[in-house]
């Protein structure tokens, strides 16, 4: 019989500066658990990490009650939540999209609306504003990776989708995630 893994979620946030990773993740080695899956990033003047972090039951419940102290003492708002494996949905096919545009207001909520309507659910999103080279256009890119249900007509959702992209002044790519 198969061991029942335990998870746990980690959400931090705080004024960005040296250190943070290192002190938090040196917790969790110090308290025996392993960090499987994580998201680390600088948002304006702030730092803001996401871990998924496996253990034994009791050490999570040691790493849980050490993350208040550790957040006061790094200045971090500290939220955690014990979680699941995720089942593995052999109906869905991952694709990845990319987009690229001027930037304007809205962006995101018109992309999160399309695949919602679609029930395709968004797995993966990230955004960068950058100035274009030469002319210094603000410029927005979002890189997105779903699960599109086997049952859907792909070449259909495709043109419907870049369709979609072009009437919002989007260059768009949908493409499968290979390997």
């Amino acid at each position: 019989m198969p061991v029942k893994k335990n998870y746990l979620v980690i959400s931090a946030l705080g004024k960005d500066r040296p250190g943070i990773v290192d002190k938090l993740t040196k917790i969790i080695l110090d308290d025996e658990c392993n960090i499987v899956d994580s998201r680390m990033t600088v948002l304006g003047g702030e730092f803001a990490i996401l871990l998924m972090v496996e253990g034994n039951w009791n050490t999570l419940t040691k790493l849980e009650d050490a993350l208040p102290a550790l957040g006061d003492k790094l200045g971090l708002t500290v939220i955690s939540k014990r979680t699941e494996e995720r089942q593995a949905d052999n109906k869905l096919l991952p694709y990845a999209i990319d987009v690229v545009s001027m930037d304007h207001p809205g962006i995101v909520h018109h992309l999160a609306s399309f695949f919602s309507r679609h029930n395709i659910n968004i797995e993966d999103l990230s955004t960068t504003s950058y100035a274009a080279a030469h002319t210094g256009t603000p410029m927005f890119a979002v890189h997105i990776s779903v699960g599109i249900p086997a049952d859907i007509h792909i070449a259909s959702l495709r043109d419907e989708f870049l369709e979609f992209c072009d009437l919002m002044n989007l260059d768009a790519v949908l493409e499968p995630i290979k390997g």
